[in-house]
């Protein structure tokens, strides 16, 4: 059973719910947006392993926002897949050339479009040493998703893993709650400041049966810090 999650970006609702059944029949975790707009809000909450982007949508082009994608440093390296009407060799290139890693053009086979899905997460998914991130018995991967705190799993939201994530990736350092919402959420995202102390909440709950809450620390009139060090 799969346990990444693709979003589905298409503002035909019977083409999305076809999408949506087909995938979720495969085994991934679907997200749906029918603009981009909704995308943005859905990348910020929750953000995919895949996106599914459809080239004609209601408020912007899906060229314009594989681009602003990319432009991000939380999204950068999103994987793509680009679907469309448009079959002309110079409409492909300019889809590939917006930031999409792949090109599917319409009507397409659900066989056809899940293979690819599968191909460009293969290709995607990182490799080497990285993939692991370990403080003090505290360990996060990656590749898989999983966190485990004394070798006993820790059960996380999206929004949740990426703040670990990033806390562990730069320990000892502070940030402000402004930071945090840059390279956690990613810049361009409209969030209150407050939510970044909800979702450190959701985060210390989390650990706290492991005793690992106490390396969220809160540095008051700065913002937060992951150490392994008890402050003074």
């Amino acid at each position: 059973m799969n346990t990444q999650t693709v979003l589905v970006v298409e503002d035909d609702e019977a083409i999305r719910d076809m999408i949506v059944f087909n995938l979720e029949r495969a085994g991934f975790r679907v997200v749906e947006a029918g603009d981009c707009q909704t995308a943005r809000v859905r990348i910020a909450d929750d953000l995919p392993d895949l996106i599914l982007l459809d080239w004609m949508l209601p408020d912007s082009s899906g060229v314009e926002l594989a681009r602003s994608l990319r432009r991000d440093e939380m999204t950068s390296e999103l994987p793509i897949i680009m679907l469309t009407a448009r079959t002309l060799e110079d409409d492909k290139v300019r889809g590939l050339d917006s930031g999409a890693d792949d090109y599917v053009t319409k009507p397409f086979g659900a066989r056809e479009l899940i293979a690819r899905i599968n191909a460009l997460l293969r290709r995607s998914a990182p490799g080497g040493a990285d993939d692991t991130i370990e403080v003090d018995g505290l360990v996060i991967n990656v590749a898989s998703h999983r966190v485990t705190g004394k070798g006993r799993p820790i059960e996380l939201g999206p929004t949740e893993f990426r703040m670990l994530r990033f806390f562990m990736s730069h320990p000892d350092r502070v940030y402000s709650r402004t930071q945090l919402l840059d390279y956690v959420w990613g810049g361009g995202v409209y969030i209150e400041e407050r939510t970044v102390d909800v979702h450190v909440l959701r985060l210390r709950k989390a650990l706290a049966p492991l005793g690992f809450d106490r390396y969220i620390q809160t540095v008051r009139g700065a913002g937060y810090r992951f150490s392994a060090v008890h402050p003074d």
